[in-house]
């Protein structure tokens, strides 16, 4: 267990959010997440709707059907979550 997991459980979103994070330079798929995570297709795509709606994730569609992620990386809040992720993993 991760020291984000200690503080806030290890939830969907979390685990989601913590993908990203690990990420955060690439654009990615739902599938891709959920296949990296272990979580299904449906509960990543539930998830990852409040993220997308506080800007801390944006969304780009790709065609008709296909959706791409990523972290906003211009968005204060996410560069807060980084920050805080960055530090609570360095300390010890």
């Amino acid at each position: 267990m991760d020291a984000l997991e200690e503080i806030f459980g290890k939830t969907a979103q979390m685990t989601v959010l913590k993908n990203l994070i690990e990420h955060k330079e690439e654009s990615t798929y739902l599938s891709g997440i959920a296949d990296e995570t272990g979580l299904s297709h449906s509960s990543v795509a539930r998830v990852i709707t409040p993220l997308i709606k506080s800007d801390i994730v944006i969304e780009k569609p790709l065609g008709k059907q296909i959706r791409t992620f990523r972290l906003n990386l211009n968005n204060e809040k996410t560069k807060l979550i980084l920050d805080f992720y960055d530090r609570l993993n360095n300390m010890d």
